[in-house]
């Protein structure tokens, strides 16, 4: 009957314990989440203003990116969640009921390093596989978009290349978005209105003023009075004057970046670059040799980094080894957190370097295996002293 009883408290507590966890991890979280979000939203503005996409591209990038801010915090969010859920648990004396009833502190380590297991498979989840597949998506949303506001992204005395092979300066600009004394140069066929068969690849415009209308999904810029040069094939000037022209601005790309990065590549692409070396030259956006230390770094960084965050619950787990004066055990409750924390910021560190080598990569996967293992026998032999000293 009394162990039955003990069973039953301990488990009501471990539920209790688990929520109040929960609910400052998910506080916490989403809490750090929200004000790097906002902060990269703001960055992001300059896909509109600088690259002239729509509102929607914008919007959709922006939350295509939160997946990689939640990878980024959960291992800290953890740290913070499981250290104020004990200090809570502790000032009210919850965890005294739990030792009187003959509960081995051990359990209780147990329990806090099941609890890291889902949290490192929930940092797997979003390393290896939802967070590069919505940031490719975000890429390839960039890549198929056109740009929507192209008065946006002209600046008056500026040589405005955001496109590819098109530059336009204009001298003036005002607050009807009217352009004055403008010049364009077309290197790449944009203006394709404007072409013949004759033509090479290279177009001038002078104009003394202008200004850009939205005509269905399309863009028109309406030119008055100038001067189109036009150089043939036979490298023969060809000029036009007009006094009113109007060009379409059809399929314009940004020269924003179009192929995936690293961090946006799928995770089997990436060791399919590491281990299969004859086919790195036709695998998708596999990187150069050169960058293969960026490639370790990137794989340990999603398998690697996760494997820290059971090292953090046994450390915190130190804060139920009993101390009676009080000054010392306020000290002990940041030491072990500053020892936790510690280890994260050593752990982002350290993988920049992981991928350096073969050598470098295995220690660093390494380093919390052993570790692991050693805390939990520390830990084990403090808690089977005390029961000792109560004996």
């Amino acid at each position: 009957l009394y162990t039955k009883t003990t069973t039953m408290l301990s488990n009501k507590i471990y539920k209790h314990f688990l929520l109040e966890l929960a609910k400052y991890f998910l506080l916490v979280l989403f809490t750090f989440s929200i004000i790097v979000w906002s902060v990269q939203a703001v960055n992001f503005l300059d896909l509109i203003v600088d690259d002239g996409h729509g509102i929607a591209v914008y919007l959709n990038y922006s939350l295509l990116n939160i997946p990689k801010i939640l990878t980024k915090f959960i291992p800290l969010s953890f740290l913070l969640a499981l250290f104020l859920t004990i200090l809570k648990f502790d000032d009210d004396n919850e965890f005294i009921i739990l030792w009187t009833s003959g509960l081995n502190k051990i359990r209780l380590v147990n329990f806090f390093f099941k609890i890291s297991i889902i949290v490192t498979a929930l940092q797997l989840i979003f390393a290896c596989l939802i967070n590069p597949k919505f940031l490719n998506h975000s890429r390839s949303l960039i890549k198929s978009s056109n740009l929507d506001y192209v008065s946006t992204m002209i600046k008056s005395n500026q040589f405005n290349d955001t496109v590819e092979g098109l530059t336009i300066y204009v001298e003036e600009k005002d607050e009807n978005d009217l352009l004055k004394n403008i010049f364009i140069r077309d290197d790449g066929k944009i203006l394709k209105s404007l072409k013949n068969s004759d033509d090479t690849d290279n177009i001038t415009i002078f104009a003394k003023e202008g200004k850009i209308k939205k005509r269905g999904n399309d863009n028109h810029l309406l030119l008055e009075n100038g001067i189109i040069q036009k150089e043939t094939d036979k490298k023969q000037i060809q000029t036009i004057n007009f006094k009113k022209t109007s060009l379409i601005l059809e399929g314009l790309k940004t020269k924003s970046i179009i192929m995936p990065k690293i961090q946006e590549t799928p995770s089997l692409i990436l060791i399919d670059c590491i281990f299969k070396k004859n086919l790195t030259e036709k695998l998708y956006n596999c990187p150069k040799a050169k960058t293969q230390i960026d490639i370790f770094s990137e794989l340990n960084r999603r398998f690697g980094m996760p494997l820290y965050i059971p090292c953090i619950s046994l450390i915190l787990s130190f804060l139920l080894i009993s101390r009676y004066e009080s000054k010392r055990k306020n000290l002990y409750k940041y030491f072990y957190f500053a020892i936790a924390f510690t280890i994260l910021i050593t752990a982002e560190i350290l993988v920049r370097y992981s991928g350096k080598s073969f050598l470098y990569s295995l220690i660093y996967y390494f380093i919390p295996i052993i570790s692991a293992p050693i805390l939990y026998l520390f830990l084990f032999r403090n808690f089977y002293n005390e029961n000792l000293k109560k004996i």
